[in-house]
C-alpha cells in the first residue's frame, strides 16, 4: 500500500509505475491464493476466497482514491489516504487468520454456529414469560425457563404481550430445544476435536475425513437455521411452521448421527446430546399436538 501512496503528491509517471508494480504484486497474490485452493473443501475454499477478496477490494479502493487525490490535488489527501491504506494492511493481516487445513476451517465454522445458537438462546431467555419465571433444567441439564401456573400476574401478561397459557408453554419448550441444540453442536465439536487429536501428526488421515466433516457441518447449519425459525415463530405461534421446523430438525439429528458414526472414534457423549435434543423436540411436538386438539375442541359449528 505504501508503494502506491506515501503521503506526498507523486508525479504522474511515478504514480503509474507504482500502480503497475502493485498490480503485478496483486496478480501474483491472486495466483498464490488460487494455488492454495487445490485440495480445499467448500469451507476452506470460502475462507480463502473471502480473505483474498478483502485484499483486492481494499486495494482497488486505494487505487481509486490515489488517482482521485492526484487529479484533484486535494489538500486533504494526507488525512484521506491513510485510513484506506490501513484498510489494505488490515485485509492483509486477516490472511494470517485463514485456517491452514480443511479440518481447522470446518471446526471454526462449527464454532460460529455455536455462537449463533448462543445468541438465539439469549434472546429467547429474554422473552417476557412472566415475573415468576424460574430456572428449569432441560433434558441435557441446560437452564430453560419455567412459568408457574399460579402466577397472579398471568392475566396482565396476556393483556400486555398477547401470550396465552398454551403459548407460554410452547415458548418454554422452544427454549429447551434451543438449549439442547446448542449442547448437541458443542458435543459435536468436542468429538471432532478429539478425533483430530487422536490422529496426531497423521494429517492425511484427518483430511480423508473432510467429506464427512463437511456433511456434518452442513447438518449443524441446518439445525441452527431451523432453531432460528422456531425462535422467530414464538410470537406468531404458527403451528404449521413449527411442525415443519421440527421435522427438519429430526432430519438434521439423524444426519449428524450418521456422519459421526462414519467418522469412527468414541461418540458416546455426542449421541447422549443428540438423544436429549430428540427428547426436547418430542416434548415440543406433543405440546403443539395438544394445542391443535384443544383448538379443535373450542371450535363451534353454527347450525345451517
Amino acid at each position: 500500500a505504501g508503494m502506491v501512496w506515501s503521503g506526498d503528491l507523486p508525479g504522474v509517471e511515478t504514480l503509474k509505475e507504482n500502480i503497475a508494480a502493485y498490480f503485478n504484486v496483486l496478480q501474483g497474490f491472486l495466483l498464490a491464493c488460487h494455488g492454495s485452493t487445490v485440495g480445499a473443501g467448500p469451507t476452506l475454499h470460502k475462507y480463502i476466497t473471502s480473505s483474498a477478496k478483502g485484499v483486492v477490494d481494499a486495494s482497488f479502493s486505494l487505487f481509486k482514491l490515489a488517482v482521485s487525490a492526484y487529479e484533484s490535488g486535494s489538500p486533504d489527501r494526507k488525512t484521506i489516504i491513510p485510513p484506506v491504506t490501513g484498510t489494505v494492511w488490515e485485509a492483509c493481516l486477516a490472511l494470517k487468520k485463514v485456517p491452514a487445513t480443511n479440518c481447522i476451517a470446518i471446526g471454526r465454522a462449527m464454532t460460529l454456529i455455536c455462537v449463533c445458537l448462543k445468541d438465539i438462546l439469549r434472546e429467547m431467555k429474554e422473552l417476557p414469560l412472566g415475573d415468576d419465571t424460574k430456572a428449569e433444567k432441560s433434558s441435557n441439564g441446560d437452564v430453560a425457563m419455567s412459568f408457574s401456573d399460579k402466577d397472579e400476574s398471568f392475566s396482565d401478561l396476556e393483556e400486555d404481550e398477547g401470550f396465552t397459557e398454551e403459548e407460554i408453554a410452547v415458548a418454554k419448550l422452544i427454549i429447551a430445544v434451543t438449549a439442547d441444540s446448542l449442547d448437541a453442536v458443542k458435543e459435536t465439536i468436542r468429538f471432532v476435536t478429539s478425533l483430530l487429536k487422536s490422529s496426531g501428526n497423521q494429517s492425511g488421515a484427518a483430511e480423508d475425513k473432510v467429506e464427512s466433516m463437511e456433511n456434518l457441518l452442513s447438518h449443524c447449519r441446518d439445525v441452527a437455521d431451523q432453531v432460528n425459525e422456531l425462535g422467530a415463530s414464538v410470537y406468531a405461534q404458527d403451528l404449521s411452521e413449527m411442525k415443519s421446523a421440527i421435522k427438519r430438525l429430526y432430519v438434521g439429528i439423524t444426519g449428524m448421527c450418521q456422519e459421526i458414526a462414519g467418522l469412527g472414534g468414541s461418540p458416546k457423549n455426542a449421541y447422549a446430546a443428540f438423544s436429549g435434543f430428540e427428547k426436547s423436540l418430542k416434548a415440543l411436538e406433543e405440546e403443539i399436538g395438544e394445542d391443535v386438539v384443544d383448538e379443535m375442541k373450542n371450535l363451534t359449528i353454527s347450525p345451517s
